[in-house]
């Protein structure tokens, strides 16, 4: 059963949950802890690493896209404290965001010979780029990654992202448990699960959208010691589809 969801999105980043709205969330899904874990960015209304809403547990957290050899990959710091090396980080990172989000929008606009209902700003993911290229034409969604604002394609622009040894020094330094999330998801699983080595945490639990073999991430857990760690990646309303049970949740709140 599952009590704590580790990985949530807010509007902060690219989710549509408002810090607020978290609490009935959790609740419906019978957790009783959340993890805010929003893109290369502190939540601005969590002044403490952990915090009660409502009932809730809810843990201040990020998740940091980090350049490892040749892939990037996402690390998740929990309990986080605002030291000053990671808030001029996500400063430089968010500022990076805007600039990279006009020109992806001016790109579209040329593109399309339209204006895009959405505007640069902190925070701005191409997601929500390609919600507002969903309204004004006839892209779908996923068409809109696809065929303009994808990797590679007509209108994308590449962002700021850190290096590995970068990002794990600033997050052990500002956060209690560093994860690395979703390992199945990077085109060299075992390339990404060897940078646990100099992490606390892996991804255990996630909802992948195909079959995964986990043996290559219970082997990781061995051959490192590590915590397990588990969430949704929520970008909408519904938690709990995956996380960490009772038993795996006070192994991690210990560490935390």
């Amino acid at each position: 059963m599952v009590v704590a969801d580790l990985h949530v999105h807010t509007q902060n980043s690219d989710g549509s949950l408002t810090l607020g709205a978290i609490p009935e969330a959790a609740k419906a899904a019978g957790l009783s802890t959340v993890a805010v874990t929003d893109h290369d960015r502190l939540h601005p209304e969590m002044r403490t690493p952990v915090a009660e809403l409502d009932g809730i547990t809810v843990v201040h957290g990020i998740e940091l896209r980090v350049e490892a050899d040749d892939q990037r990959v996402d690390l998740l710091g929990y309990g986080v404290r605002r030291t000053e090396a990671l808030s001029a980080l996500v400063d430089r990172l968010q500022t990076d965001r805007k600039e990279r989000g006009a020109a992806i929008i001016d790109r579209v606009e040329a593109e399309l010979g339209t204006e895009l209902p959405v505007e640069p700003r902190a925070g701005l993911g191409r997601p929500h780029i390609a919600a507002a290229i969903e309204q004004v034409s006839d892209y779908s969604y996923g068409a809109a990654f696809e065929e303009l604002i994808g990797d590679g394609r007509p209108c994308y622009v590449a962002r700021d992202v850190p290096d590995f040894e970068t990002g794990v020094s600033v997050l052990d330094a500002a956060c209690g448990v560093v994860s690395l999330a979703h390992p199945h998801r990077y085109a060299d699983t075992e390339a990404a699960l060897s940078l646990c080595a100099d992490l606390d945490a892996v991804e255990r639990h996630y909802p992948y959208d195909r079959a995964v073999d986990h043996r290559p991430v219970e082997r990781a857990i061995e051959r490192y010691d590590l915590l397990v760690t588990g969430g949704t990646d929520a970008h909408g309303e519904t938690l709990g589809v995956a996380g960490l049970d009772g038993r795996d949740y006070r192994t991690f709140r210990t560490a935390l």
